[in-house]
């Protein structure tokens, strides 16, 4: 037999046993079109609905205006009126609104006289491809009024300009924004790589059987099959935090506790899910197929790298059984926003939750599987 007869009887085989086995037909065929459809809806760069506040000083025909033209166009959403400086920065922190436009006393007087008139957008700079797409938005409708309003009085030069000032990131740069959040990335595939081969590894090499005659009670199995994902997990993420802030110069402004905390907290929450693919697979391919399922999706649907809020709402509402989602925030507050330990319990209890539910899950399944 010729090699390209062995090749080609190895290839008709290998393909005979996937579509033997259910499950690996079902992970060939169902996840990609999940995901393309997951990656068409949610892996946008537009911005649809950019929440804005308004701080006018002036309260002028010129002000109202440019005010009327941010309110009308599509890819902004008025939330907040404000009329103290004070108040732009809970707006921001709590992420209420992505940005503030401030319209200072003297822009319609400044107007009026065709001098330059200043008009200030703070904007949030934790996500800096948002504020910098948000940021070329708002300059394109002032250079609409601007056009506009030299048309209507026959005045030649721009009478309004654009002074940014982004918060948390300066500078909006790039690394600022994506090296944070790859803290999250890599913990999640390397949890999810250990603890959801632990299992399936042992059915597949035969040691399961050998593992369950021993004093060992199943929980304990579990929580022996967690930890070193849990330690490998926090090692990583410490490791990475080092390089993030020593290297490329990333400013950890906030609390490592919280930082930790969080970091925790969500690893039990991978773990949980790496234990409950092992549990109900029953070989190492299965358990790999497994964990690309959740994990491509759990990337995409994270904020990591796309606003959620440019996501269908429908696709939102699955963001929730994320655990990336809530860590991505906790990661970037850390960081970038100096945010103290209780700004981020509202990030903190959904981890635990998930964590609970998919140990617990995991637990009844290992069981289950045992007897």
């Amino acid at each position: 037999m010729t090699a390209a007869r062995r090749i080609l009887a190895l290839t008709i085989k290998e393909f005979l046993a996937l579509m033997k086995d259910r499950f690996s037909r079902v992970v060939v065929v169902v996840p990609p079109l999940l995901q393309t459809l997951a990656f068409g809806y949610a892996a946008s760069f537009d911005l649809n609905h950019v929440p804005f506040a308004v701080y006018d000083e002036d309260g002028g025909a010129g002000a109202r205006e440019l005010v009327a033209r941010f309110a009308a166009a599509p890819a902004f959403q008025q939330r907040a009126v404000i009329h103290r400086h004070a108040d732009i920065r809970p707006l921001i922190d709590n992420r209420k609104v992505l940005m503030v436009l401030h319209i200072g006393p003297q822009f319609g007087r400044r107007l009026a006289l065709g001098e330059p008139a200043p008009l200030q957008i703070v904007i949030d700079g934790r996500n800096s491809n948002t504020a910098a797409i948000a940021l070329n938005y708002a300059r394109s409708i002032v250079t609409g009024f601007n056009r506009q309003w030299a048309a209507d009085r026959g005045r030649g030069g721009p009478p309004a300009f654009v002074e940014a000032r982004a918060w948390f990131n300066p500078n909006l740069e790039s690394r600022w924004f994506f090296v944070p959040g790859i803290i999250g990335l890599l913990t999640l595939v390397v949890t999810m790589m250990v603890t959801a081969l632990s299992v399936a590894r042992e059915r597949e090499q035969g040691t399961f059987d050998q593992l369950l005659v021993t004093p060992m009670r199943p929980a304990e199995i579990l929580v022996g099959k967690a930890l070193p994902g849990l330690i490998i997990g926090v090692l990583e993420g410490a490791v990475i935090t080092l390089i993030a802030v020593y290297w490329f110069q990333v400013p950890l402004l906030g609390s490592l506790t919280a930082l930790f905390v969080g970091l925790c907290l969500f690893l039990l929450s991978a773990i949980g899910i790496g234990l409950m693919i092992s549990s109900l697979s029953v070989t190492l391919q299965q358990a790999l197929l497994g964990a690309f399922l959740f994990l491509v999706p759990a990337v995409i649907l994270s904020g990591f790298a796309t606003p959620i809020a440019n996501m269908p709402e429908a696709v939102q509402l699955l963001t929730y059984a994320n655990p990336l989602r809530y860590f991505v925030v906790v990661l970037r507050g850390v960081f970038l926003q100096g945010a103290p330990f209780g700004l981020l319990v509202g990030q903190f209890w959904p981890m635990a939750v998930i964590g609970l539910v998919t140990l617990t899950a995991a637990g009844w399944l290992f069981r289950r599987r045992m007897h």
